[in-house]
C-alpha cells in the first residue's frame, strides 16, 4: 500500500501492478542527528575557510534563510552557524534575512514554527520584500541583461552567508545554493528578468539540469555580485529529516550536494497513460502554484494525451492572483503559451513562468486535481479538472480510455530522466 503525501496526512493507494517511481533517499541512513550532520559538514567546508574564520574581523553578518514555502530544517542548521560565527567573533551582529523571493511575506507564526521560539525571539529578523524598491538596490547587470537588484540588508553587511536545502527544481535544476540570492532576496525586476519566457522555454530549464541552464547562469552571477561568502545546504528525506549536509563555497559545495542528491533522486521514466503524483505534502502542497513542480515530474513519464492526477491539499488556494488569472482568463492553454513566448524579457509579468509551465503541461495532458472541494471552481477556472478523491480521478481517466499507470508518490523528490 502506497502512502501519497497530502497536506498533513496521506492518501492510501493500492498500486497493484502499476509502475512506482520514487527517490532512494530514504535508503540513506543518517549518521547522527541533524544537528550533528550539519556540524560535521561545517567542520569540513568545501573550497572555503570555516565560518568561524570568515567571521573574524567582521562587525556583522546576514544569514539568508528560507521562507514558509520550504521545509528547510533551520533548527538543525542555524544553531551551528550561530556557534561558529560567535566563535570567530563573539560580538558579531547577526541578522536573519528571510528569502521570500516572489512569495507573500512569511508570517510571525510561520517563522516561529520554522525557527522555534528561542531563535525567533532572540534574533533580528528581516523579511525580504521584492515589491518595495526602497528596500532594494542595484549591484550589477546579469548575463541575461536584467538588472541585479537585491535587498539592501544583504548588500550592506560585511559577511553574507545562507542556509537552505537541495531538492530537484523544475526549471532551476536544483534548489539551494545560489537560489538564496536569486530569486530569494532580489527585487521583482530581477526575478521577472531571470524568469522570462525564453529562459523557461529552454530545453535546459528542467529538473536536475544545471549545465546550460540560462536561469542557473543568471543565479550564479547574482550570488557573485552579492558576495555570497558561504552556504550550508542540507538534503532531507521523505520525513523532512536531515540526512546529509554540504557547507562552504556557494558554487562547489552546492554542486557537490546536487550530485549527491542526483545519485539518489534520479529515476528512469516509465511511460504510462495515467500518472498519479503529489507535491510532497505540507508545506510544499500549500497551493496550486507550488504543485506545478510535481506536475512536471509526471509530465516526464506521461504519454502524449495522457492524464496527470495531482493529489495536493492546497490549503492556501491558488498561491498567486496573477498565476490564477492568467489561466482563468486565457482562451486556451496553447493561446496563453503563445502569448508568453511573444512577451519580451522586460515585459515579463508576475508568475508568468509558473503559468507558462502549467500551460505547457496542459497542452499535452489532461490534469485532474484531487484536492479540497472548496477550490473546485478555482481548479476548473485554470483549465484543470476536479476530483473529490483519487478513486474518482481514476474513474475519470479510465472513462477517457486511459489504462496504463505510473505512480510517483512524491513528485518533487524525484528527477525523471534517462
Amino acid at each position: 500500500m502506497l502512502k501519497i503525501p497530502y497536506g498533513n496526512t496521506f492518501i492510501d493507494f493500492d498500486e497493484g501492478d502499476a509502475n512506482v517511481l520514487r527517490s532512494k533517499i530514504d535508503e540513506l541512513k543518517a549518521e547522527g542527528s541533524g544537528l550533528e550532520i550539519v556540524k560535521k559538514a561545517m567542520a569540513n567546508p568545501i573550497d572555503s575557510p570555516r565560518l568561524c574564520e570568515l567571521a573574524k574581523g567582521k562587525k556583522n553578518c546576514v544569514i539568508i534563510i528560507s521562507d514558509h514555502t520550504r521545509p528547510v530544517p533551520s533548527k538543525d542548521i542555524l544553531p551551528n552557524m550561530f556557534a561558529e560565527l560567535k566563535e570567530g567573533n563573539p560580538d558579531i551582529e547577526i541578522t536573519l534575512l528571510v528569502s521570500t523571493g516572489f512569495h507573500r511575506p512569511t508570517t510571525e507564526a510561520e517563522l516561529r514554527a520554522k525557527l522555534g521560539d528561542e531563535i525567533y525571539e532572540s534574533s533580528k529578523i528581516v523579511v525580504h520584500d521584492c515589491f518595495d524598491p526602497n528596500s532594494n538596490t542595484q549591484i550589477g547587470i546579469l548575463p541575461s541583461g536584467a538588472p541585479c537588484v537585491i535587498d539592501k540588508v544583504a548588500v550592506e553587511t560585511e559577511l553574507l552567508v545562507s542556509e537552505g536545502f537541495i531538492e530537484p527544481h523544475f526549471f532551476a535544476g536544483f534548489s539551494g545554493g545560489r537560489k538564496s540570492v536569486l530569486p530569494g532576496v532580489c527585487d521583482k525586476v530581477t526575478v521577472l528578468g531571470n524568469h522570462c519566457s525564453k529562459f523557461i522555454d529552454s530545453e535546459f530549464a528542467r529538473t536536475g539540469v544545471l549545465d546550460g541552464n540560462p536561469l542557473h547562469t543568471d543565479m550564479l552571477a547574482a550570488a557573485k555580485f552579492a558576495k555570497l561568502a558561504y552556504i550550508v545546504n542540507v538534503v532531507i528525506d521523505e520525513d523532512k529529516k536531515t540526512v546529509a549536509a554540504f557547507a562552504g563555497n556557494y558554487v562547489t559545495a552546492h554542486r557537490a550536494g546536487c550530485d549527491f542528491l542526483l545519485s539518489y533522486a534520479k529515476v528512469e521514466p516509465k511511460m504510462a497513460d495515467i500518472v498519479i503524483t503529489s507535491n510532497g505534502g505540507a508545506p510544499l502542497d500549500q497551493n496550486l502554484y507550488q504543485c506545478v513542480k510535481s506536475m512536471t515530474a509526471a509530465e516526464a513519464t506521461c504519454n502524449p494525451g495522457g492524464v496527470i492526477i495531482e493529489c495536493s491539499y492546497c490549503a492556501d488556494g491558488h498561491g498567486g492572483e496573477g498565476f490564477y488569472r492568467s489561466l482563468k482568463d486565457c482562451e486556451s492553454a496553447q493561446a496563453f503559451y503563445d502569448q508568453c513566448m511573444a512577451t519580451p524579457q522586460e515585459k515579463t509579468i508576475p508568475d508568468q513562468w509558473e503559468s507558462q509551465i502549467l500551460a505547457r503541461v496542459l497542452i499535452k495532458h489532461t490534469v485532474i486535481m484531487v484536492t479540497r472541494p472548496e477550490i473546485k471552481t478555482m481548479v476548473e477556472d485554470m483549465k484543470m479538472k476536479y476530483a473529490a478523491s483519487l478513486e474518482e480521478a481514476l474513474e475519470m481517466a479510465h472513462a477517457l480510455g486511459k489504462k496504463s499507470l505510473t505512480v510517483i508518490p512524491n513528485g518533487i523528490s524525484v528527477i525523471v530522466k534517462k
